[in-house]
C-alpha cells in the first residue's frame, strides 16, 4: 500500500483535492452558514488563480518537496526517526501529530511577526469565508512555509507515507474548516474535539484582532486548547460577524493583482500579536 501511494502521489493529490473542493462547494451551497454577498465569480477567480500561481512557483523553486525529502532522509539516515529505532506505526502517528504542531506554531509566528503578517494577511483579507478561502495564500508565504516544513522533515526523518498523508489531510481539512457550511451544533461540538470545524476556524477570520489571534489550528484542534489560544465563539455571532481585516475592504482588493501586492501596501496595522499601531 505504501509503495502504491508514493508511486501515485501526484494523481492522488489532484484527485483528492478536486474531489474535496467539489463536494464542499456543493455542500456549502446547499447548507450555507452565512448569506453570500459577493458573487462567487469575483472571489473565486482570485482565490483559485492564486492556487495555480502558488503551485507553479513552488515547483520551480523547490525541486524536492516534503515527501521527496522524507525519502532522501530515510535513505541517508537523517532525522530522529531514522536514527532511533521506533516502531513503524508509532513513527507514523507521531510524525503526523508533530507536523501538525509545527504548522500550528508556524501559523502563530506569522501572526506574531509584523513582516510575516504582511504576507499572511492576504489570507485574512478575503471578504467572505468559504472553501476557497482555505486555498488563498500569498506565494511568498507558501515558499516560506515549504522551507519550514522541509526543515521539520529533515529534523524528524518521518516516514514518507506519513508526510504524504499529513499533507493530504491538511489540504482537505483546510478546505473543510474554511467552508461556509452549516453543521448542527451538536455535531460541531463533537467534531471540534478531533478536527477544526468551520465554526471554530471562522472565529479566526473575524475583523476583531483578539479573535483573529485565536484558533490557529488548521487540522487538529488540540493545540489551541492546550496552549491557550482557543476561543469558542465570535462575539458578534457567526451570521453577523464581519469577515476580514480593517484594511483592504473593497471588492477591487479581491482581484489577483491587488492580492499579490498587498504585503507592500499600507502598514502592518494592529493585528500582529503584542503589537499596536502600524
Amino acid at each position: 500500500m505504501t509503495d502504491f501511494l508514493l508511486a501515485n502521489e501526484a494523481i492522488l493529490r489532484i484527485a483528492l483535492f478536486l474531489g474535496v473542493l467539489g463536494i464542499l462547494a456543493l455542500a456549502e451551497a446547499a447548507l450555507p452558514r452565512r448569506r453570500r454577498e459577493i458573487p462567487r465569480l469575483l472571489r473565486w477567480t482570485g482565490n483559485l488563480g492564486i492556487v495555480v500561481l502558488d503551485t507553479v512557483i513552488l515547483r520551480l523553486v523547490f525541486p524536492v518537496v516534503a515527501v521527496g525529502l522524507a525519502l532522501t532522509a530515510e535513505a541517508r539516515g537523517w532525522g530522529f526517526f531514522n536514527v532511533f529505532e521506533v516502531p513503524g506505526w508509532l513513527a507514523f502517528i507521531a510524525s503526523v501529530v508533530l507536523l501538525d504542531l509545527a504548522i500550528y506554531l508556524q501559523h502563530v509566528m506569522f501572526h506574531a511577526v509584523p513582516a510575516l503578517w504582511r504576507l499572511h494577511r492576504m489570507h485574512h483579507a478575503d471578504l467572505e469565508f468559504d472553501v476557497t478561502t482555505g486555498l488563498r495564500f500569498h506565494p511568498l508565504e507558501i515558499l516560506l512555509s515549504m522551507g519550514i516544513k522541509l526543515a521539520v522533515v529533515a529534523a524528524l526523518g518521518p516516514p514518507a507515507v506519513a508526510v504524504l498523508v499529513f499533507e493530504v489531510l491538511l489540504n482537505a481539512t483546510a478546505m473543510f474548516n474554511h467552508s461556509n457550511l452549516k453543521l448542527p451544533p451538536a455535531l460541531d461540538r463533537v467534531l471540534r474535539r478531533v478536527v477544526v470545524t468551520p465554526d471554530m476556524h471562522r472565529v479566526h477570520h473575524s475583523i476583531h484582532p483578539d479573535e483573529t489571534n485565536s484558533n490557529f489550528g488548521f487540522n487538529l484542534p488540540w493545540w489551541d486548547r492546550l496552549l491557550g489560544t482557543y476561543r469558542d465563539q465570535p462575539r458578534d455571532g457567526h451570521e453577523a460577524m464581519t469577515i476580514g481585516i480593517e484594511q483592504f475592504r473593497t471588492r477591487r482588493d479581491l482581484w489577483l493583482d491587488r492580492m499579490l501586492i498587498q504585503p507592500w501596501r499600507g502598514p502592518a496595522s494592529g493585528y500582529p500579536i503584542n503589537r499596536r499601531g502600524g
